[in-house]
């Protein structure tokens, strides 16, 4: 009864694989759009549009409003110094101050947040890069599933067919009773087998689903990937390259603002309110001031070298990793190439055998209706049958997976 109750299950599996179908795109689609971190990295660019409009609020007028309302007696001769608290303090002003910053300073700041976001951009695109890859290498596997299910369905309708036949044969005396058990015991391991790659494609369905936020318990046929190769980027223009360029600049960029930060600063500011002592005359304690504040940076410590010095080895490790990044592009490619073209002669190869395989299998089924051939000898064709189709889909799913690694590096 379970026999019964599992294979109609796969029954009902593949007539949902067959009747509706989810091609990579779709998946591909669904994925990115459903990326909590792919949306994280737009918000980010968002913000650093933010950082370039306080630069630019901050190069305007800054006005405060402050008050203050104090008093510190001094009673028989106890208490604090009059000459610095006089006895009262009573404020209430709006100071009003403008920071003047040379405008290279500006400049370089600016570029500083242009920066960020230009490392945002590629740190988006990477990560996009990355799930992309992933939900590839999951629908490559999953297809894999789906296509190792279907074979080992079709040599069991296969097996299934014979059966009956066999087993009149041998109630005929055609074949011995012993023959027809080694064939029975064939289909039964058969069944089983295609029940695992049921349960295999069901598992790697959920979990490419899950990789791409899709809620869905029904099962859909998987199309073809159907990958193309990329168009071969340069080194230079490849989008890993481009982070060891932004760092560069990055690098280049807080090199120049820390000689930035030791220029003379140098700012306005005026104030007006009411400020007094509450000692002499307080009600004619309104008034208004201004003034100028230059800072000059004198002697630090050398710590501005010792900073300079600082972005000097972070562009020393910059440059040793650009340097090995190259040299390992250059192998990962030639590498993976090489794997395809291998692949795609085994294929051709495995493909011509497949013919002669079939051509076999075809000729012993007719000499087993006629019991001209023992048993095992049929169950050897048709294992040859599997083994040499097995074989053509590993190499499909293999070469699937090599292209989608060296599109993941070449694609532009």
């Amino acid at each position: 009864m379970r026999r019964i109750t599992a294979l109609s299950f796969s029954f009902f599996l593949f007539l949902s694989l067959n009747g509706q179908h989810k091609d990579l795109d779709f998946y591909l689609t669904t994925g990115l759009t459903n990326s909590p971190l792919l949306k994280d990295y737009n918000n980010r660019i968002k913000s650093t549009v933010i950082d370039s409009m306080r630069i630019k609020a901050g190069q305007g007028v800054m006005i405060n409003a402050s008050g203050v309302s104090a008093y510190a007696p001094v009673i028989n001769g106890w208490g604090e110094d009059e000459v610095k608290t006089d006895i009262a303090d009573l404020r209430a002003l709006v100071q009003v101050s403008r920071e003047i910053n040379w405008n290279r300073n500006l400049q370089n700041r600016y570029q500083a947040v242009n920066l960020q976001n230009q490392m945002s951009l590629l740190e988006g695109k990477l990560s996009a890069r990355d799930l992309k890859k992933n939900i590839i290498t999951q629908y490559i596997l999953t297809y894999g599933d789906q296509q190792y299910f279907e074979l080992n369905r079709e040599v069991l309708d296969m097996l299934r067919q014979e059966e009956l036949i066999v087993k009149k044969l041998a109630e005929n005396g055609y074949y011995r009773q012993t023959e027809y058990l080694a064939f029975t015991v064939n289909i039964r391991q058969q069944e089983l087998i295609t029940e695992k790659y049921n349960f295999t494609l069901r598992s790697d369905f959920e979990t490419l689903n899950y990789l791409c936020g899709i809620f869905d318990t029904t099962f859909y046929s998987l199309a073809s990937p159907f990958l193309i190769r990329a168009h071969f980027a340069t080194i230079s223009n490849s989008v890993f390259y481009r982070q060891f360029i932004i760092d560069s600049l990055k690098l280049a960029n807080s090199d120049r603002q820390i000689d930035f930060n030791y220029q003379p600063k140098l700012s306005l500011f005026a104030d007006g309110g009411y400020l007094s002592s509450l000692n002499v005359t307080p009600w004619k304690n309104f008034g208004i001031s201004a003034g100028l504040s230059l800072t000059v940076p004198v002697y630090d410590g050398k710590q501005k070298q010792m900073q300079h010095d600082q972005v000097a080895i972070s562009e020393l490790t910059r440059s040793n990793y650009r340097d090995f990044f190259s040299v390992q592009y250059r192998q990962k490619v030639v590498m993976l190439e090489n794997q395809i073209e291998a692949l795609e002669r085994i294929s051709d190869k495995t493909i011509e055998q497949q013919k002669y395989v079939r051509a076999l299998i075809d000729a012993n089924l007719i000499l087993l209706n006629n019991g001209d051939i023992p048993v095992s000898e049929y169950l050897l064709s048709v294992n040859n049958y599997l083994n040499v189709n097995l074989m053509l889909i590993d190499n499909t799913i293999e070469r699937f997976s090599i292209l989608n690694e060296l599109n993941y590096w070449i694609e532009k």
